[in-house]
This record gives C-alpha cells, structure tokens and sequence, in this order.
C-alpha cells in the first residue's frame, strides 16, 4: 500500500492522535502508521501515552443548516513577499472546514517558518524532497493524489514556467507534475515579471492545461515606487475560488425573489469635517448580501461609508446619512424579503454648520440633536409595499435577548438578529459573530422563540440566515433546493 487516508474521524479520535503524534514528535500520519504496525505485531499498548477523551466529555458542535462537508487541499507555498498571506489563507480554508496540508518551496522557507504554517495547519510541513522519512512510500504522490485540489499560493514566475514546461526538480513541482487533481494558482509577481513573454507564453499553456487563476490584482507592490497588475488576490478570494472548485454549486432556492439589504454606518455631519457615526464595517451585511445572490436572488444593497468592495452581482447603492438610507431603501420597494443590518446612527445635528465649528473660549457650541427616521420601523408598519418577510439586527451591550423581544415587539418587523458588540466580543470590526434569531411562532399564537446559534464567521452567519430565509419563504433547503 503506497499511501494512506483516513477520513471522518471523530473529534475523540482526532485528539488523541495530535496529542500522541505531538509526543513522539512525529506527524499524525507517521503516528497512524505506528499504531496499525504496533496492532499487528500484537502489542496491546499503543493507546497508553494518553488515553482518548471520553465522548461526551467533547461538546459537540452544532451541525448548521448551512454547513459544508469536509474537503482536503494541498497548498503549496511559492517564494515570494506574498507567501505571508498564505497564513491567513490557511485559516480561511479550515474556517470552510477544509484540510490543509502544505508544503512550502525553499524560497518561501525565506518569508514564512515551517513552524508557523505547521502552527496553523496543524499538519506537518513538507519542504524536501527526498525527505525519507516520507519519500519510503513515495510521499509527493500522496500529496498529489491524496487531496480534493491542489493551491499554488503565491504561484511564483518560476513555479509557473516549471509547469507550463514539466519540470519536477524540487518537492513542489513534482507534486505538480504528478498531481491528477484540479490546480488553482493564485500568481504573484512585478507587474512587468507578469508581462515579460514568457509569462505570458506559460500562462496560456496552464490555461490550455486545466489550471484555474484566481487574480492577480491590481495595486501597488512590495518594491518602492512599483504599482501595477501582479498583487496576489487576498486570502479570502483565494479561499472562496477553492470553495467554488471544491464544491457543488450553490442550490438557488431564492431564485425570482427580490431580496433588499441594509449594511454599514450612517454619517450624520456635524460641519464639513465632523459627522456623527456608529462603530459598523458592514461585514456582516455585505456578507448577506453575498450568500443571498449566490442563492439566486437578485439582490439591492444599501450601504453606508464601508471600506469594503462591492459584492460581486449584487445591485449597490452608496449613501451617507439615514435619510439618504431611506430614501433609497423606499425606491428599491417591492422586495420579497428585507434584511437591515445596517448600524443606522439614531440622531444627526438640526442644524449641520455651513462652516467648520470652531472652539471659544465660551467652550464647546450647543449640538442640538434630532432623531433620525427609523428604517427598519417605518418599513415595517409600510400599509402598500410591505415586504413579506422583514428582519431587524439588534446590536446590544447588555440584557440582550430582553432587549431584541422589546424592539421585535416595537418595530413590528417578523424576525430580529440578536448580536453582544460589548467592546470585549470584538464583533463589531471583526470576522465572527454570535447571534440569537428572535422571531414570532405563528402556529403557536406568536408566541416569541428564540435561536442561538454558535460562534461562526460572518460569511456563516450569513449563509444561516439566508438558509433560514428560503426555507420560510420557499420551503426549500439550501441543500434539497434545485
């Protein structure tokens, strides 16, 4: 048997396996082996350097709607000053319940460790070779074959020739040449190394051979005064185009449905300079606004100031102030769901100065405040026009479930996204969130339910809902949808 995979392991299993590899400083491959070698010379002590969790002592972790099954990639890391984005590129991949194994050339072992990729990964490092303790039963073909696709991240200029042109002088280009999975390459180089000919030549043989790019972008280099196309793509595009490879297509249970989202703050000026605004990123709603089009609806975003690109397919409109939220909020009706996740600030200043405000020695000018329009009220309580389906975000400090069953009643929306942005739960800026879906039961007299979901990533957090949406509004699955 050349090569070997378990898979489906549970996480009792998958613990005593690190913990015993980690003791014997060996991979948890190489620790398999030992076992199964140990089992059928007949000793009867290969589980006595620890001994496995107990099975209920691990809590288990809530299956989801939205969630996705395992895959496995092989990543490989290519020298270059982009090679430290493939860290947050390891986590983005397991944060989609993704396997990574890596290996790293010897030019990326000069920008990243194997130690830290090991860190992340928790898999052991490949770099050489004829690395014996792998290479006995020819460990790049493991790497290979053993994996659902293989990630070039950065694809360097001369790990793009050596494929283009099949060499297999170092671990990474033979794995390359041996592989008979899906490559994604995601390049990375000067803007003129990506122009020169032979780039372009290898290039257009890779894409005659099956391989699939995501970028490069466009922006400005590592090297002083260089801008240019050649930036390798973010992490998380990286990881989204291997999820796309690595997984069926999305079902479109909200297909022909109208779908209208809020996201981000609102500024309400003060002066030219000033403005009143809440702490949004508008994450969380650009990222519903992403799972709802990949669900099949066509969807319009309303957004405040956001630093965040435009999701790809989704109608944007970009405002400033609450008044102008709602404006266009009202022109993007009818819509078949309405999903406001916008931090919309609660008061602007009646009267915004022409001019700067300066300070006096009298001290600081009277501010006087006025409540904004309330979107998610006014849409809500809408006789014409009402969308079937409204759903609220509550964003609190404190006495949070309390607080979203009041604003549920108040702002008579159908759903309310409960979220803690205490300063301590870094939600607000950050990529994860922990949310509670308040609704009304309407087979139980509305009686109010309540559904807390784990820690997820924002874009899971979104799929979820999105998943709950088209099951109330459809009765379809995101996963029985077709």
């Amino acid at each position: 048997m050349a090569s070997l995979t378990i898979r489906k392991l549970d996480d009792a299993v998958k613990t005593y396996l690190r913990l015993r590899s980690a003791k014997n400083h060996r991979s948890v491959e190489e620790e398999v082996r030992v076992i199964l070698r140990e089992l059928i010379e007949g000793r009867e002590e290969p589980l006595t350097p620890f001994s496995a969790p107990p099975a209920q002592s691990i809590a288990p972790v809530p299956q989801r709607t939205g969630a996705l099954p395992e895959a496995s990639v092989t990543l490989i890391i290519g020298g270059g000053i982009a090679a430290y984005k493939s860290l947050d590129l390891i986590r983005r991949l397991k944060e989609r319940r993704v396997e990574v194994r890596c290996v790293l050339t010897k030019a990326a072992q000069q920008f990243v460790t194997p130690l830290a990729v090991s860190a992340l990964s928790h898999e052991r490092v490949y770099t050489d070779l004829f690395d014996p303790q792998s290479e006995f039963d020819a460990g790049h073909i493991r790497l290979a074959r053993d994996c659902d696709l293989i990630v070039v991240a950065p694809a360097t200029a001369d790990l793009m020739a050596k494929m283009a042109n099949g060499h297999a002088d170092d671990l990474a280009s033979a794995i390359l040449l041996a592989t008979n999975r899906k490559i994604l390459l995601a390049p990375a180089m000067n803007p003129l190394m990506w122009n020169n000919a032979a780039t372009r030549r290898n290039l257009a043989q890779l894409q005659r051979d099956g391989v699939v790019l995501v970028g490069p972008n466009s922006g400005e280099m590592a090297e002083a005064g260089e801008a240019g196309v050649g930036r390798m793509s973010e992490a998380i595009e990286i990881a989204t185009a291997a999820e796309r490879l690595l997984r069926p297509p999305v079902p479109k249970p909200l297909a022909g449905k109208r779908v209208l989202i809020t996201a981000g703050p609102t500024h309400e000026p003060i002066d030219p300079v000033r403005y009143i605004a809440n702490r949004s990123s508008g994450k969380q709603g650009f990222a519903i606004a992403a799972a709802a089009q990949a669900a099949g609806a066509e969807v319009i975003l309303v957004s405040g100031p956001v630093d965040l690109d435009d999701p790809a397919g989704v109608t944007v409109k970009h405002v400033e102030s609450a008044r102008q939220m709602l404006e266009q909020v009202r022109a993007a009706l009818p819509a078949d769901i309405a999903i406001f996740a916008a931090a919309v600030a609660d008061w602007r200043v009646a009267n915004e100065g022409e001019q700067k405000l300066k300070k006096t020695a009298a001290g600081m000018p009277p501010l006087q405040l006025v409540e904004n329009p309330d979107i998610l009220a006014t849409i809500s309580k809408l006789a014409d026009k009402r969308p079937p389906l409204v759903i609220g975000f509550a964003a609190e400090t404190e006495h949070l479930i309390d607080n979203a069953k009041t604003k549920l009643a108040r702002k008579g929306c159908d759903w309310i996204v409960a979220n803690d942005v205490s300063p301590a739960t870094g939600v607000m800026g950050g990529d994860r969130n922990t949310v509670h879906l308040i609704s009304k039961n309407a087979e139980k007299n509305d009686e109010i339910t309540v559904d807390s979901w784990p820690v997820m990533t924002k874009e899971q957090v979104a799929i979820e809902l999105v998943a709950h949406v088209a099951k109330s509004v459809t009765g379809k699955s995101l996963e029985s949808a077709s």
